[in-house]
């Protein structure tokens, strides 16, 4: 499968700012090889809990190094949100190699704590569905613990219904075992629901 450059497609939408509701300008721009240390220093700001069901440890330098190795190689699309040198979340979206799975993509998004309920979750979500739409992916995925109330709660503002409970799916720092809530949503239309308020 020959995979699809966002560099390509998305030029003219990056680096992009945006406005949060204290007013403070952040600029997104796509993920690149060197961001490496930025994303260890947001992880190392991140409370405890928000580390125990990423998909990605990126505590470690060996997951964040092949997290940046998809994006050179097209298998993931990840948007960084930078408040001057500093990363204030992120949003990325994997696509299945697989033939049968080529339309279907993973949405993750994440947000430090001093930039929540600020509208910064709201927006990447936004431009990560343009992104979604211009890679051709027909459905989104969203992957959470049934216990994660918050983000249901947001993604099903976006329009995400539940597609399946999967018990015992996910083991967290501690091997304790959880359950996995799978919700998905049709990619045409998102970019109209994500102007509904999305506190991440």
């Amino acid at each position: 499968m020959t995979e699809l450059n966002p560099d390509r497609i998305l030029l003219d939408r990056f680096p992009a700012k945006v406005t949060l509701s204290d007013n403070r300008v952040i600029e997104m721009r796509l993920a690149r090889s060197g961001d490496d240390q930025a994303i260890l220093d947001f992880a190392a700001e991140l409370p405890e809990s928000d580390l125990l069901f990423l998909r990605v440890d990126i505590m470690r330098p060996d997951a964040v190094a092949n997290w940046l190795r998809n994006v050179v190689n097209g298998l993931t699309v990840s948007i960084l949100a930078f408040d001057g040198e500093r990363l204030a979340g992120y949003v990325t979206v994997d696509r299945n190699p697989a033939r049968w799975t080529r339309r279907v993509g993973e949405i993750r998004v994440n947000v430090g704590p001093d930039y929540r309920s600020l509208g910064l979750g709201r927006q990447l979500t936004a431009k990560i569905f343009d992104i979604a739409q211009a890679l051709g992916l027909r459905k989104l995925m969203a992957h959470m613990t049934p216990d994660q109330l918050g983000a249901q709660a947001a993604f099903k503002r976006l329009g995400f219904v539940p597609e399946a409970l999967l018990s015992d799916y996910v083991e967290d720092r501690r091997g304790r075992s959880h359950d996995l809530v799978i919700m998905s949503h049709d990619v045409d239309g998102l970019t109209d629901q994500a102007d509904h308020t999305l506190r991440l």
